[in-house]
Formats: structure tokens, sequence, C-alpha cells
């Protein structure tokens, strides 16, 4: 396939005209068949990844159903989001042991859709305090052996699991999950400013949505906003939504930690792509009402969001974030955090030949291209 006519996001450079050529499912020199897609006065992105997110179209990867799996990952392609590592909740060991194996059974499987390339474990290892929409009868310490057992019946599947480090052996959790190939956020935690920073230095280089469940950055105790400035491995998450975090936040967030740094994630939950309703989440119920939802009964708690990531992008940009900056936190900085940049997240030559060609009107999609061919 020849994508000729775009102007081609570039990680350097921005937005460049040139041609996308691709020899099946890889990006190449030059074309490897006859097809040409026409992308002229389009914006052409890679697929972009979400590392945080927990179902749409009334589907959620806590239920452990391999055919919601699929409709989740079917739905995503459809929305430009080609790599996903959906997010679990604060759940018991079984559940979650049921959701690691979906996950390795569904990539085995490999039936379509979004590709799944990991799996996020949002819980249980989190604090009460800022526990927020996660369940708190099931959280849980820190626990290496437990994590084991979970990514032994994910069969390597967990690229992601968030902890709050104030929690009694976390900076020896944290070792232990890397020996397992497990990146480590920091979120739904009270810490401060130097357990924080402990804990980046022991190898976290990953924070839940920034800003969200966590103390705010104040001058006398910057908290895990600070020290994830001051670390420079970390790359924080940021849910843009138009709900979750002001657009001055946003604007102030990228201008403190820099293009190279920051990754968009949606959070959403299986509410997206549905009416206005009452859903089940996490053993509990949610409502919603337009894209924002709750906990039932507790207006005041947020729920994650109803937004896609391409959603979050284009809120991103409406709040004044350069589209190849918002581009590049959707796809290669998120695939930088789980360690899967050398083959996915930006379109050179040798990636997979993932592409979104966006209208640059409204940044609405016009077409979606999966490993070389077009959906």
């Amino acid at each position: 396939m020849r994508i000729s006519g775009g102007q081609v996001f570039d990680l350097e450079e921005g937005f460049v005209l040139r041609e996308v050529c691709t020899d099946g499912p890889l990006i190449a020199a030059e074309s490897g068949d006859g097809e040409t897609l026409d992308a002229s006065g389009c914006y052409v992105i890679p697929g972009l990844v979400d590392v945080h997110f927990h179902g749409c179209v009334g589907e959620d990867f806590s239920d452990a159903d391999p055919e919601g799996l699929q409709r989740i990952a079917d739905y995503e392609l459809s929305q430009g989001v080609t790599y996903i590592c959906p997010a679990g909740m604060t759940l018991p060991e079984e559940q979650l042991t049921a959701i690691c194996r979906t996950a390795a059974a569904h990539r085995a499987q490999n039936a379509g859709g979004a590709e799944v390339v990991g799996a996020h474990l949002e819980g249980p290892f989190l604090c009460e305090a800022k526990k927020g929409a996660q369940n708190g009868a099931y959280l849980h310490d820190p626990d290496a052996a437990m994590l084991q057992r979970l990514q032994e019946a994910a069969e390597g599947c967990v690229r992601l699991v968030t902890l709050a480090p104030e929690q009694p052996g976390s900076v020896e959790f944290i070792r232990a999950a890397a020996e397992m190939g497990i990146h480590v956020s920091v979120g739904h935690t009270v810490a401060g400013y130097e357990t924080a920073r402990a804990a980046f230095e022991a190898g976290a280089d990953h924070a839940t949505h920034l800003f969200n469940a966590m103390p705010p950055f104040a001058h006398r105790d910057p908290g895990v906003i600070g020290a994830a400035f001051d670390v420079s491995s970390v790359l924080p998450e940021l849910i843009c939504d138009g709900i979750h975090v002001h657009g001055s936040a946003v604007r102030a967030a990228f201008r403190l930690f820099g293009k190279e740094r920051m990754i968009l994630v949606s959070d959403s939950l299986r509410a997206t792509g549905m009416p206005d309703g009452e859903y089940p989440f996490g053993g509990q119920m949610i409502e919603v009402h337009g894209n924002r939802a709750t906990i039932l009964g507790h207006p005041e708690t947020l729920a994650g969001s109803v937004t896609s990531l391409m959603g979050c992008l284009r809120q991103a940009v409406s709040f004044g974030i350069p589209l190849a900056d918002a581009v590049r936190a959707s796809t290669y900085n998120p695939a930088r955090s789980i360690g899967i940049d050398g083959r996915i997240g930006s379109l050179d030559t040798g990636k997979e030949a993932s592409a979104v060609l966006l209208d640059p009107k409204d940044l609405s999609i016009r077409a979606v291209v999966f490993k070389g061919q077009r959906m």
C-alpha cells in the first residue's frame, strides 16, 4: 500500500508531506503492492496506543469475558486506537487471575480488532484515602508473590501495575516487578515528594492519571507531581476528556514535562459509546450524564471517563496543545512507557504499518490502516 498526499506525523519534524509505504504488515521504503490510499489534505498519524482504559460499548475488561474483550478490541480499532493495554480494577485475586488469563487467551487467539499489547493492573495495591472509584474492600498491600502469580496467569501479558508507594514493602515490590518485565506506575496515593521520589528512583517510571487521586502540586510539598518532574525517566498519564483535568492544567503539564514525556490516556469505562444511564463498575454502580461518569449516589467522585483516546486527543488540541504533541502523547510515548516503541508508535520504516487518516477540519477519522490493511 502507498499512502500518498498526506501530512505525515514525524517524531522530529512534526508533520511533513511524504508518502507512507507498506510491505505486508510493516512500513517499508517502497510499496510492496499496487494499492494506493489517497490521503490528500489529511493528517496521517500512527495508530493510537491506550495504556489505561477499562472498557467501552457496554463491556469491561474486568468482567474477564472473552467475547466482551473482543467487542472492546473491535470498537477501539474503529476509533483509531490500534493497540490497547486495558486496565483491571481493585478486585479479589481470583477475579484478577481470570482477567489475566482472558487477556493471555485473547492475545494468543489474535482474532482481530485492536491488538492487546498488555494488561494494566490499576489495583489492588492502592491506598484507602485515594482509592477513588476503586472498591476499598479488595485493597491489598504490595505483594510481589501475588503479582508473580498474576503475571504467570497472564503468560507475561502484564505490562503495567499501579502502586501507592507509601504502602509497606513498596520499594521491594517495584524491584521485583522490574524483574518480571512489569513497569510500575505511581498513583491512587497520598505519598509526599520524598516517598514518591524514592519509588521513582527504585525504578517506578510511570504516573497514573496525573493530578487525579494524588495530592496537589504544592509549593512546600510538590508531591508525586514534583517528584515525577525531577526524575526524567518518569512518563505521566493525563486524562484529557475535559472533565478530569482543567484545560489550563493540561497546558501546564505539557509545559512542565514536555512533549517527550506526556502520555494521553482515556481511562474510559464500559459506558463509552453508550447512552446515559447507570452501569456496573468494579463491583459498584456508576451513573453517566453526557461525558461525566460518577459513582452512583456520590456525584463528587469521578469514575473514569466516557471518552475514547481519539476524543481525548481532539480535546487536548482544543485546549491549545499542538496537534503533533498530542499525537506523540497518544502514540509513541505510551508505546515507550510499556517498552514496545521498537515496533509501534511512529511511522518509521520497519515498524508495524498502523495509521489513521484525520480530516484537518475537525480531526474526524477518514480511514484506519492496521498492520497494512485498510479497515
